[in-house]
C-alpha cells in the first residue's frame, strides 16, 4: 500500500525538525453525533461549531503555517452539510486530507467524499458490532463497500479492542482482506469522563485472552494481512507498554469544534484560540507543551504512538507502519 513520496517525507522533516512546527491539523470539525455510544465522551460535551468561512480561513492559515495534512474528525463529520466544501478547499490548498467517521451516513454521502484522500471508518467488530454501536453491521458494510469504490487509496477500518470484541478481531482481519480494505487496531482508552459501570461492562477482564488476541494480530501482520500498525506498536498494545517519547504535540495541532487549540485529545490542555493566530499560539505555548508531555502518564492511541516513533526514525516502524 505505502509508497511514501520522498518529497512529502522531506517536507515533513523540514516542518517538524527544522521549523519545529506541526505537520498535521487534527480538527474536531463538529460537536454532534448520531450514535451516542456510552463509552465516548465527545458527544456529551456541549460545544459550538465553527462556521464554514471560519474553517476555510483556518485552513488558509494552516497552509501558511506549513501544515501539510488535514484530518477531520469528532464527533461525526458527515453531519456537517458543508463537509464537501471544506475538504475541497483543503485539497485546493494542496493539503492531504483525511476523515474519521462512524459510518452511519456512508451510504447516503459516500459520493460526496471525492476530496477525502484517506477515509477511516470505526468498525469495532462484526458479531459484536450491534451491541457496541447500536447499528446493524450489514448496513455499515454496505456503506463501506460504497465508499471504497473508485478511491485512489484504500479505505481503513479502525477497531478499538475491548472486552466486547475479542472474538471478532481475527474475523475482522480476514474480512478486511476479502473486501480490499485495511484495518488498524488500538486498545480501549479509559477516559476519565466515562462512568465506572461502563468500563466494568466493556473493559478487558480476561487478560490472557487479550494477549492471545493481540498475538494473533501480530502473526497475521507478519503473514501479510492488511494491518496498518507496526509490529513495534502492536507489541506495545499487547504488553501495555508506553515506553516511548511522545511527540504528538510536536506533530499534531489539535483544534476543537469551537476553535480552541488543545495539547492533545488525552490531556485537552487549552493552549489558545485560533482567533489568536496559529503561529502566535504555537510560539507562546512551547514551555507549556513541554511540561504537559513531561507530566503525562501516556496513552496508546495509534496515531500518537506511531507518529512519535516515526518522528524518532525507528527503523521497524518506518518499514512496517502502512498508513499513508
Amino acid at each position: 500500500m505505502r509508497t511514501i513520496s520522498p518529497i512529502l517525507a522531506s517536507r515533513a522533516l523540514w516542518q517538524l525538525r527544522i521549523r519545529k512546527r506541526p505537520f498535521v491539523l487534527s480538527h474536531g470539525i463538529n460537536a454532534r453525533c448520531n450514535m451516542h455510544c456510552d463509552f465516548c465522551e465527545y458527544w456529551k460535551e456541549e460545544k459550538d461549531e465553527m462556521q464554514t468561512e471560519d474553517i476555510l480561513h483556518l485552513l488558509d492559515e494552516a497552509k501558511r503555517f506549513g501544515i501539510k495534512y488535514y484530518n477531520a474528525w469528532t464527533v461525526e463529520p458527515l453531519l456537517r452539510e458543508d463537509l464537501p466544501r471544506i475538504m475541497a478547499h483543503a485539497r485546493t490548498l494542496g493539503l492531504i486530507t483525511s476523515m474519521i467517521t462512524n459510518g452511519k451516513l456512508l451510504k447516503q454521502r459516500a459520493h460526496e467524499l471525492n476530496d477525502v484522500d484517506y477515509l477511516s471508518v470505526s468498525v469495532d467488530g462484526i458479531e459484536s458490532y450491534r451491541d457496541i454501536r447500536g447499528m446493524d453491521f450489514d448496513d455499515l458494510l454496505a456503506g463501506i463497500e460504497m465508499a471504497k469504490e473508485g478511491r485512489k487509496n484504500p479505505l481503513l477500518m479502525n477497531c478499538v479492542i475491548s472486552g466486547q470484541n475479542l472474538d471478532d478481531i481475527e474475523p475482522l482481519i480476514h474480512l478486511a482482506r476479502k473486501i480490499g480494505v485495511w484495518v488498524s487496531f488500538e486498545p480501549l482508552h479509559m477516559s476519565e469522563g466515562i462512568g465506572q459501570d461502563v468500563w466494568d461492562r466493556i473493559g478487558v477482564h480476561d487478560m490472557a485472552k487479550y494477549v492471545r488476541t493481540v498475538d494473533g494480530i501480530i502473526t497475521l501482520k507478519k503473514e501479510g494481512y492488511p494491518i496498518i500498525n507496526s509490529l513495534t506498536y502492536l507489541r506495545m498494545v499487547r504488553d501495555h507498554d508506553m515506553d516511548f517519547k511522545c511527540r504528538a504535540a510536536d506533530i499534531i495541532l489539535n483544534v476543537t469544534s469551537d476553535g480552541w487549540i488543545e495539547h492533545c485529545r488525552v490531556q485537552k490542555k487549552c493552549l489558545g484560540h485560533v482567533s489568536d493566530g496559529l503561529e502566535n499560539v504555537w510560539k507562546r505555548s512551547k514551555e507549556e507543551r513541554g511540561m504537559t508531555v513531561h507530566d503525562c502518564k501516556g496513552c496508546l492511541f495509534f496515531g500518537y504512538v506511531e507518529g512519535s516513533l516515526l518522528f524518532d526514525l525507528r527503523p521497524e516502524v518506518m518499514a512496517h507502519y502502512e498508513w499513508i
